[in-house]
């Protein structure tokens, strides 16, 4: 039997190895098509956090993977496999945008931004509050329910900004744009007020936002009775119910705060960037929530810094595909799937030799066997 890597070595050591398994096969691949590795990180890591502009970009990426990342561990705790984020991003900001078109007009930025804050999270939780309910009650998996309704959210997306959200004569498939009132606050017009001269970039206030959640939820499922009854299902849902717990219940408490997490995206792409409703506005964050959460071991600290390696990612690798000649953005997304890989399913194959190295070397607070 494969000993158990202790807390520390799972929450710290075991992604900082993946992640350098990931770079050193990324390098190899890169050598071998004729491109120099320590090159290619260097301009990775200076487009990434090289000047204010690129560090801009780097946390306003980090920002929605934040979001989706906390969305996929809160249910992970509760032994769901959220992979629903996606839609659940898409009906927030439409949650968000529905309320800046129908209000924004009439009332103050004040009284808007928390309206729409509340929106995108209720738009949210609501529809991964359906695969709940399937999974609970009905015995669907929250897993093929979580999918299907990704592709039903951007459907439903679609048909409403064609038919009755886009303007007249415009082309483009998309909102009209919000009034003043519905606008996030930029990060540069923030610091402005303060006397700090900052570069125009997409990072506004919700980075804010992304990291008061990342202390609800530890506060949440660590210091609260219900974060520990929904933990306690996500162990061993028969013991739960031994205790007194319905684990019914706790499906639906985590899926609705999973899904609320998720809808937040809506706060930084819908209202901190476009200012109005566009089509794939969520990019593919919902996904990347997922190696997110798992890079960062379902812990909200750890998502944090697994959000900012793939902010750090999305951000320097669209610089190396400039930068390098013979980059293509096809081998900045190999990259990025590198470590995906070996955040994800690679993490069960690195784990069993590192935790036979600490007990080697005295590190596993376990008995030498």
């Amino acid at each position: 039997m494969t000993q158990p890597l202790p807390r520390w070595a799972d929450l710290v050591l075991l992604p900082v190895v993946c992640l350098a398994v990931a770079l050193l096969v990324a390098g190899a691949v890169v050598a071998l098509v004729g491109q120099s590795p320590p090159q290619v990180l260097a301009a990775l890591v200076h487009g990434a956090f090289g000047s204010a502009r690129g560090l801009s970009y780097t946390l306003y990426y980090s920002t929605s993977f934040i979001f989706t990342g906390l969305a996929v561990a809160v249910a992970f705790h509760a032994g769901l496999f959220n992979i629903g984020g996606e839609g659940q991003a898409t009906l927030g900001g439409l949650g968000v945008a529905l309320v800046a078109l129908a209000w924004a007009p009439l009332l103050p930025a004040w009284a808007m931004l928390p309206l729409m804050l509340l929106a995108g999270a209720l738009f949210g939780m609501v529809w991964a509050a359906i695969p709940a309910y399937l999974q609970a009650y009905r015995g669907s998996h929250v897993v093929i329910t979580t999918i299907m309704f990704n592709f039903l959210a951007s459907t439903l997306l679609v048909y409403l900004l064609v038919n009755h959200l886009r303007p007249g004569g415009n082309m483009a498939i998309e909102s009209p744009p919000f009034a003043p009132s519905a606008k996030l606050p930029s990060v540069q017009a923030a610091l402005a007020v303060w006397g700090v001269d900052w570069p125009s970039s997409p990072l506004n206030l919700s980075l804010l936002l992304a990291l008061l959640c990342c202390v609800a939820v530890y506060v949440f499922l660590w210091h609260t009775r219900a974060g520990y009854g929904l933990r306690a299902v996500g162990a061993s849902p028969g013991a739960a119910a031994y205790a007194g717990i319905r684990p019914q219940g706790k499906v639906m408490l985590a899926m609705a705060i999973s899904g609320a997490l998720a809808g937040l995206v809506g706060m930084n792409e819908v209202a901190g960037v476009s200012g109005k409703l566009v089509l794939e506005f969520v990019s593919g964050a919902g996904f990347t929530g997922i190696a997110v959460a798992l890079m960062g071991r379902n812990h909200p600290l750890g998502i944090v810094c697994s959000s900012l390696l793939f902010g750090a990612l999305f951000q320097g690798g669209a610089e190396v595909a400039f930068d390098v000649p013979g980059f293509s953005r096809d081998m900045v997304v190999m990259l990025q799937g590198f470590v995906v890989l070996f955040s994800g399913a690679m993490t069960y194959v690195i784990a069993p030799p590192l935790a036979w190295a600490l007990r080697a070397c005295g590190l596993s607070g376990a008995p030498h066997g």
